[in-house]
């Protein structure tokens, strides 16, 4: 089994963005399996959105020694933190360590910025999502603790019919 050290990271480039959008469809399907079939039956990320997120340089991918990739992170620099908007893997390559990597990757690229902390927005209770985050260091955000930029990423998670009472935000500290 290949682990992460097995695979390369680099920014997307325009090439990339049907694959992008291949990767976040087919990890979507996992949460059927929790009941969240929303999620599942979504389709994917607008071509259009993820072409501006490819030239933004927001867009981390993991691939394999064929240039095939697995996994991406997409993300949005804040003033104060970077805000991991999604983290997909295809489930063939799950459970080795390319999330890890490719959140350490988006960490990376915010010391860079001296920006000292990652923030996102998940389910509390899919196994996958906010208890994965808690291993990789995320700890939970109280709603009290929650800034302007993420009560209007709220907002705008209710706006599109998301149930936020099921998610929380979390946030890692970077050294």
């Amino acid at each position: 089994m290949q682990h992460a050290s097995n695979f390369t990271f680099r920014l997307a480039a325009p090439h990339d963005a049907h694959t992008i959008r291949a990767i976040e469809f087919e990890a979507g399907q996992r949460f059927a399996s929790v009941g969240l079939t929303g999620i599942a039956d979504a389709p994917p990320m607008e071509l259009e959105l993820v072409n501006r997120k490819i030239d933004a340089q927001q867009i981390v991918v993991a691939v394999d020694a064929d240039e095939t990739c697995v996994g991406f992170v997409m993300f949005e620099p804040q003033p104060a933190h970077f805000y991991v908007q999604e983290l997909d893997v295809l489930t063939s390559h799950a459970g080795r360590r390319i999330g890890a990597a490719l959140i350490e990757q988006v960490a990376q690229l915010a010391r860079a910025q001296q920006i000292t902390q990652l923030t996102l927005s998940t389910f509390r209770e899919v196994p996958w999502n906010a208890p994965y985050y808690r291993r990789l260091g995320f700890r939970d955000i109280e709603e009290t603790d929650l800034d302007v930029v993420l009560i209007a990423r709220r907002d705008a998670h209710i706006a599109r019919g998301l149930d936020e009472s099921k998610r929380v935000f979390m946030r890692r500290d970077l050294e």
